[in-house]
């Protein structure tokens, strides 16, 4: 198929590389000139496992192209994926800026195209958001109906950063909003032999679909966090305790998130619980569960902060500053929050992340460092070393094989382990040396 695939983030960068990789003609389309220059040079603008390397062999194929140009995306391809994003506001409803916008000018080039195209909503949004808003913005952009002139569906993602490209050909469902039966037919037509169970649903149902994954799963990461904090104060190994709860696989579900360590964040699952909570609130639905997710989440990183402070010294070592391993993606890490938070109380801090770079970062990921951390060049050091030669005091926040290395030979500095370090067991019983919830 050819396919245009509009935002080229994580979501839209993973979904054209490896649907180019699956035999389709891909075109990626971004209003940033260095994401398509990155492409087109066979460079991906993301930093995610295996993404490098497929975009390399679909771009020298002729598999991936990119262009900042809508109307000629449009006109050379059959289907579009949208993946732009949508940001949470202040008060935690949804910002739908950038798919008002993208729908308007695809509704434009419309115009100009012969034969039905199908435009598919990727991006996370609540339920009315492609009916009620988007639908009309591209059929008075075009002058077309939907369902009958072009095509509309909305098909969720379920990538996790770090394993996205995995995720991507090993879907845990597939799920497709139609607006109709071809619209269905021609999504459902991308992810032909990709296994998992196929969901055609209304596209409410569809679009509804992620905000319940998202809320359970940061449900999930604060239930065991704080597991794990209940566990420390009563001097048990939080660890063991969820090795027993996880191996009840009839009663109990998903090891994925059910292990205590640092708190959530990323791009999705702050922003759609926010979503979700306020949402419910507008409709004037009580959910004093859900609405209690992100405050959990927030004592947790707040726990972190207090075993700094607790450790008596003012110069500290951050390893770690993405919100999830493998990644560069800043959005809403909450390694980030701590730093700033280290940083407003005046401490003097040096951090190292192999996956972060300040002049690779670009587009909201930028955006959001710049506005939280704005000095982080001063900060970001070029090796664990460094930052060893800083710091009395390290808070690990990943497992990077050269951090791993480098505490071998820490020495007596003290040691806040929030991620679990391999030899946390063995470690624990070392003075300087303190686990969250563990």
């Amino acid at each position: 198929m050819r396919i245009s695939v509009f935002g080229l983030g994580y979501v839209g960068c993973v979904s054209a590389a490896c649907l180019a990789a699956s035999g389709h003609e891909v075109v990626g389309v971004d209003v940033n000139p260095v994401k398509v220059d990155l492409i087109s040079r066979g460079k991906a603008p993301v930093v995610e496992e295996r993404i490098g390397e497929l975009t390399a062999e679909v771009v020298a194929s002729g598999a991936l192209r990119a262009t900042t140009d809508v109307a000629e995306a449009i006109g050379a391809t059959d289907i579009s994926l949208i993946c732009v994003g949508t940001p949470s506001a202040q008060n935690g409803s949804l910002s739908t800026v950038y798919l008002e916008r993208v729908a308007e000018e695809i509704g434009q080039a419309l115009t100009a195209k012969n034969g039905r195209h199908t435009i598919v909503f990727r991006s996370t949004m609540l339920p009315g958001t492609c009916l009620d808003l988007l639908v009309p913005i591209l059929e008075k952009a075009s002058g077309y109906r939907a369902g009958a002139d072009f095509g509309v569906a909305v098909n969720p993602e379920f990538l996790r950063e770090g394993t996205s490209v995995r995720d991507f050909f090993d879907p845990p469902k597939t799920v497709i909003g139609e607006f109709d039966a071809a619209s269905g037919d021609a999504v459902a037509a991308l992810y032909e032999g990709l296994p998992g169970e196929v969901f055609r649903v209304p596209i409410a149902v569809a679009e509804m679909t992620k905000y319940a994954d998202n809320a359970f799963h940061g449900l999930k990461i604060s239930f065991a966090n704080e597991i794990g904090a209940i566990c420390q104060a009563l001097g048990l190994d939080s660890h063991r305790v969820m090795d027993v709860f996880l191996a009840d696989s009839k009663l109990n579900i998903s090891k994925a998130y059910l292990r205590p360590g640092f708190a959530f964040g990323g791009s999705c699952l702050p922003k759609d619980l926010r979503g979700l909570v306020y949402a419910a609130r507008r409709a004037d639905v009580s959910v004093p569960l859900l609405s209690h997710v992100l405050p959990s989440n927030e004592d947790h990183l707040r726990r972190a902060f207090d075993l700094v402070t607790a450790a008596g010294s003012r110069k500290v070592g951050l390893l770690g500053l993405s919100f999830k391993p493998g990644t560069d993606d800043l959005r809403e890490s909450p390694l980030v929050e701590l730093a700033e938070r280290l940083l407003g109380k005046g401490y003097d801090l040096r951090i190292y992340d192999a996956n972060v770079t300040l002049s690779r970062l670009m587009g909201a990921n930028r955006e959001y460092i710049d506005g939280r951390l704005p000095h982080l060049g001063d900060l970001l050091t070029n090796s664990v070393e460094e930052v060893l030669a800083h710091a009395d005091v390290c808070v690990v926040g990943c497992k990077d094989p050269a951090v791993l290395s480098a505490l071998d030979n820490a020495g007596d500095r003290t040691i806040i382990d929030l991620v679990r370090l391999p030899d946390a067991e063995t470690r624990r019983a070392h003075p300087g040396y303190v686990g969250l919830g563990w």
